[in-house]
């Protein structure tokens, strides 16, 4: 089962993100990729997203995209452990979930800053990352 994590590659928080899913991915089950990448640009293109906005942490799984709080949970649930707890979220109706991950994504440079350029992975890294 494919797993594939889209971020904003200039976003501190987005970055802290992945970093803390490879920490805790102990399967080694997720891939990565920027959005401002070619692989995520292909993908925002293949499902009809705008190219120029990075306001969503996604996740690929099978073919099938899941954006903002339902990427994030989805995510959660598949880490295992007291993580995949987080999923019972998922009940909230996604109006609300959406609500908050909007604010957060509205605000996250403001508050965790931003990077001129794209993370770059660890030489021991690199494979799990698609650009």
């Amino acid at each position: 089962m494919e797993k594939i994590v889209l971020f904003d590659g200039v976003c501190n928080l987005c970055n802290s993100s992945v970093q803390f899913i490879i920490k805790h991915d102990k399967k080694g089950q997720f891939l990565f990729g920027s959005l401002q990448g070619n692989y995520g640009q292909e993908t925002l293109r293949k499902f009809n997203m705008p190219t120029n906005e990075f306001n969503s942490f996604m996740l690929l799984e099978d073919g099938k995209l899941y954006t903002k709080s339902t990427g994030a949970l989805r995510m959660l649930r598949h880490l295992g452990g007291a993580w995949s707890l987080l999923y019972a979220f998922i009940i909230v109706p996604k109006f609300i979930r959406d609500g908050v991950y909007n604010w957060v994504a509205k605000n996250r440079y403001k508050w965790f800053g931003k990077k001129e350029a794209c993370w770059l992975p660890t030489p021991d890294l690199k494979a799990r990352f698609l650009d």
